[in-house]
C-alpha cells in the first residue's frame, strides 16, 4: 500500500510501469523499491505459434519451457476464447516470465481477437464471431493444405466449389486436428474416424476451425480464386496440380503412383 508520501516520491521519479517487471533483487529499501517501479523492464520471452499447428502441440510445448500446465492452458481457452481453435492468431509474442496460465491465454486471447475485429471490420464492416468462425474453418483447412502461400486461393476455390456443389470436401488436412496435427492420414484412420472433422465420412465443413492461421489463409478464405477446380493432387515437386474433371484427377493420381514406384 503506498502511503501519501510514496506517492509524491512516484512523481518526482517518474510514472511506473506497468504489467509484469524484473526487480531483480528481492531485498529492496523503499526508495529503491519505488524507483524500480519507475525504471524497471519487463523479462520477456519469446513464443511462436506456427501457422498450421494445433493448439494441442503447442500448449505441450510452451507448457514445458515455461513450466506451465498444458492442460489449464486449454481450459483458458475455452473459457475466454470464442472459438475453440484459432483463437490464439499465429504469431510470435513476448510473454513475461512466470506469468500464469490465465493471464498468459488472457494476453494471447485479446491480442487476437483485436486483430480478427480490425480484419472483419475492414471488410465486412463487423464482427461476429459465427460468421468469422467459419472464415477460420476454411482458412485452416487451407493452411493445412496449401502447399504455400501462392496456392492458398486455389485451394479456398476447391473448398467454396465443392460446397456449393454439395460433395464432400474429403481432404486430409481436415484430419489433423488437435493431437492428431502431424499424423500421417491412412485408409484405416480415414474408416474409423467418426469425428465430424472426418470429411470423407461427413459433407460440409468441420464444426471449427483445426489449426492456427496465417493472414495469407485468411485471406484466401475470404476471397477465393475464381476457378472451376474441384480436385487437387501433390506432384513430384511439391505443389499441386489442379483440376476440374475427376478424369484428369486420376489422371494426376496415375502420375503420382507411378513416379513413387
Amino acid at each position: 500500500m503506498l502511503s501519501p508520501i510514496d506517492k509524491y516520491i512516484l512523481v518526482l521519479l517518474g510514472k511506473p510501469q506497468s504489467g509484469w517487471i524484473s526487480m531483480e533483487n528481492r531485498t529492496l529499501n523503499r526508495i529503491d523499491f519505488l524507483h524500480k517501479l519507475v525504471t524497471a523492464k519487463a523479462h520477456l520471452q519469446p513464443i511462436t505459434l506456427i501457422p498450421g499447428e494445433t493448439t494441442h502441440i503447442f500448449f505441450k510445448e510452451i507448457a514445458k519451457k515455461f513450466h506451465l500446465n498444458s492442460i489449464k492452458l486449454q481450459q483458458q481457452t475455452y473459457l475466454l476464447s470464442p472459438y475453440k481453435e484459432a483463437g490464439i492468431y499465429a504469431d510470435t509474442y513476448s510473454i513475461p516470465l512466470n506469468i500464469n496460465e490465465k493471464n498468459l491465454i488472457a494476453f494471447l486471447v485479446n491480442q487476437t481477437n483485436k486483430k480478427y475485429e480490425k480484419i472483419s471490420k475492414k471488410i465486412y464492416g463487423s464482427y461476429k464471431t459465427k460468421q468469422w468462425n467459419r472464415i477460420l474453418t476454411i482458412a485452416s483447412i487451407i493452411q493445412k493444405e496449401a502447399a504455400n502461400n501462392q496456392e492458398m486461393p486455389l485451394v479456398s476455390s476447391v473448398i467454396y466449389n465443392r460446397l456449393k456443389k454439395n460433395m464432400r470436401l474429403q481432404m486430409d488436412g481436415t484430419l489433423n486436428y488437435g493431437k492428431y496435427s502431424h499424423t500421417k492420414i491412412t485408409p484405416h484412420r480415414i474408416k474409423n474416424d467418426t469425428s465430424h472433422f472426418n470429411t470423407y465420412k461427413y459433407r460440409g465443413l468441420p464444426p471449427y476451425p483445426i489449426c492456427a492461421v496465417s493472414i495469407d489463409a485468411i485471406k484466401s478464405a475470404i476471397k477465393p480464386a475464381k476457378t472451376d477446380y474441384l480436385y487437387f493432387m501433390k506432384n513430384s515437386k511439391g505443389v499441386h496440380d489442379f483440376s476440374t474433371t475427376y478424369k484428369k484427377h486420376r489422371e494426376f493420381i496415375k502420375d503420382a503412383k507411378s513416379l513413387q514406384k
